[in-house]
């Protein structure tokens, strides 16, 4: 099954804890503070794997976590890091912050991408030692690994996208000037999932065209099949629009062409500037008339360059694809989208999610929460004078204590955190 979008959960790894441990060794009178500190927190990496050409199987697996860091251990012993996760993708895939709809990465290059940071491991009680605090009974905490859902695109690397609506013979024409073997029948809607050909021109020339399934009218709007490959011709760096000018269907072949190009318009304005070649065929099934009031509406009209084919006996597209691989010498790449900056810095907007916190007054008594804070007094060790100073000065740091005075805390009041009380003092 062809799929083009998924949307999953990727979780990094947390960072390991610090460790709270004191050197025991005999004749050492005072060894002093000797916790290791807490591995690095895996990463969520992708890259982009040749043998996928779909996104089939993140129908079935949406969520990706990493390994965390294990804690620090005595003898200033570090954790071991967690490992990252390395999740495949189809080349081209294009990923999107979920929620805020910015482009992260374009999977189109062999360059891996980190979606998500492992945390930072936790500094163990070594690092707190000082001249005047020589026991320290706490460690910090590793930090945790970044969470975010985010949306994959798969958007089709070819040089050229074929247009027109169902059954006016693109799969026809692909198979005769490349090596793609599409389902042809005389029917609509034969092609149900894009189709990709290489087109060789010689030793180490060739280009990729894509047989994109037919569209109809209000395809921009979701109508039929062709509103959900739309995306796989924005990277397309020329459109070979396919005709049928004998109107076999009982359709006008004027009216057609143009009723496909506002779709275009209608999906992305940026593809209605492509440049275009308009393919007229069923040659054979045209008369004298219908032939050449089309070349003049495309010619003359439009002022697009013209080509008359037979796809199924390749009458014609010699001609077409060599005027074809003319014009994409003259052309820029293969659009490659870029990473779009976030609203705020990471490392800025990591920090609000991991200092947040709420204070809230009942009955006379504040109290305050946030996750952050419950992992750093399990860490806190209320019968040991310098474990408490710490935690006072983590209050300050985080703007706790400025939250309290704005909330009119005086001298004497109560203050709770997860259970443990104490009475403010500025």
């Amino acid at each position: 099954m062809f799929v083009d979008k998924a949307v999953i959960k990727i979780k990094a790894g947390n960072g390991g804890d610090g460790a709270v441990t004191f050197r025991r060794e005999k004749y050492v009178a005072a060894g002093g503070p000797d916790g290791g500190d807490g591995g690095r927190g895996g990463n969520i990496v992708f890259v982009a794997d040749d043998s996928l050409s779909t996104l089939a199987d993140f129908r079935y697996k949406r969520k990706y976590k990493a390994t965390a860091g294990t804690p620090g251990a005595g003898k200033r012993c570090h954790g071991k890091n967690g490992e990252d996760l390395t999740i495949k993708v189809p080349r081209g895939t294009v990923i999107k912050n979920n929620e805020t709809g910015r482009i992260m990465a374009d999977m189109s290059t062999g360059a891996p991408f980190i979606a998500a940071k492992g945390g930072r491991g936790g500094w163990g009680n070594t690092h707190f030692a000082t001249a005047t605090r020589q026991t320290p009974h706490f460690a910090k905490n590793g930090a945790p690994g970044e969470e975010l859902e985010v949306c994959l695109e798969l958007k089709l690397l070819a040089d050229v996208g074929l247009l027109g609506y169902p059954n006016v013979g693109k799969s026809s024409l692909i198979s005769v000037v490349s090596d793609a073997k599409p389902i042809i029948a005389n029917y609509h809607f034969t092609t149900l999932t894009p189709v990709l050909g290489v087109i060789r021109m010689g030793p180490e020339s060739s280009f990729v065209m894509a047989d994109i399934p037919g569209l109809i009218e209000g395809a921009g709007d979701g109508v039929g099949l062709g509103h959900e490959f739309l995306r796989h011709v924005e990277r397309c760096r020329l459109l070979i629009h396919v005709v049928d000018i004998s109107g076999s269907e009982g359709r006008d072949p004027k009216e057609d062409f143009e009723t496909i190009n506002r779709e275009l318009v209608k999906f992305n304005p940026d593809l209605a500037g492509c440049p275009q070649i308009v393919a007229g065929n069923k040659l054979d099934l045209a008369t004298d008339a219908q032939r050449e009031a089309f070349r003049k509406f495309i010619e003359e009209e439009k002022q697009l360059p013209y080509f008359e084919i037979i796809a199924p006996i390749a009458e014609g597209t010699k001609e077409l694809i060599n005027y074809t691989a003319a014009r994409l010498a003259e052309l820029p790449a293969v659009k490659i989208y870029e990473p779009e900056p976030p609203e705020e810095l990471p490392d800025f907007a990591d920090r609000r999610r991991r200092n947040a916190f709420s204070v809230h007054v009942e009955d006379g008594v504040y109290y305050i929460e946030g996750e952050w804070l419950l992992k750093i007094l399990n860490k806190t060790d209320p019968e040991d004078y310098e474990s408490l100073q710490y935690f006072q000065l983590v209050l300050r740091k985080s703007g706790i204590i400025d939250a309290l005075v704005e909330n009119g805390i005086a001298t004497g009041d109560t203050v709770d955190i997860y259970g443990l009380e104490f009475e403010y003092v500025p």
